[in-house]
């Protein structure tokens, strides 16, 4: 019989578990109860550990909401989009629509996990902290669509008319939370989403966007 593990847990182990907790529980206080309305007693509360646990974890509201941000962009190989399996994916692709799909899969599997906090955290334009959060999101996100666009320049040839500026701004709208959310709402499934994203992406975008 294989050996079996009793280490115990290390303080690391216990810390990073502990702030797992906070992440989970802050991301649901603040869907529930928006930016302004969640207290950070609340998000003890639901995580089950004292409130000076959350302050000394994250000192702020601010950076509570960016830690919610990041842990759903990394999702739970704890790595950049660039670094995720679906980027390989597009960019070893051997067509354009074929390397739009793993984009769209990748991005939408960031949607799922991102796209509450972020709509939580647009709708405080007058909150500065919050409004800080969201413009350095918002940038991360156009680097990484622009790398994407320009991969897909780069291999297979963008329509006639269309830079790689304005097809990372068609990228950036239509792979957006809102867009995500809007069609959800709407009862879309993630596969109805994927579906559409992928037809309407090839033909916005690639000078030969394939079958639909």
């Amino acid at each position: 019989m294989p050996a079996v593990n009793h280490a115990r847990p290390t303080r690391r182990d216990k810390a990073a578990a502990t702030r797992g907790r906070i992440i989970v529980a802050a991301t649901e206080v603040f869907t529930e109860s928006g930016y302004v309305g969640a207290r950070m007693a609340d998000v003890a509360a639901r995580a089950g550990v004292a409130v000076q646990t959350v302050y000394f974890t994250f000192h702020t509201k601010a950076e509570l909401l960016k830690a919610c941000f990041d842990r759903a962009v990394l999702g739970p190989e704890r790595l950049p989009p660039l670094q995720q399996a679906f980027w390989r994916e597009m960019t070893t692709a051997r067509s354009g629509r074929t390397a739009i799909a793993a984009f769209v899969r990748g991005n939408t599997a960031i949607l799922r996990r991102v796209a509450a906090i972020d709509e939580v955290a647009k709708a405080v334009p007058h909150e500065p902290d919050a409004a800080e959060v969201v413009a350095k999101s918002e940038r991360l996100r156009r680097e990484g669509y622009r790398d994407a666009v320009a991969t897909l320049a780069g291999r297979f040839g963008l329509r006639d008319g269309l830079d790689i500026d304005k097809a990372t701004d068609l990228l950036l709208m239509f792979g957006s939370s809102a867009t995500y959310l809007t069609l959800r709402r709407y009862a879309w499934s993630d596969d109805d989403y994927v579906a559409w994203a992928t037809d309407t992406l090839s033909k916005q975008l690639l000078a030969r966007p394939g079958r639909a």
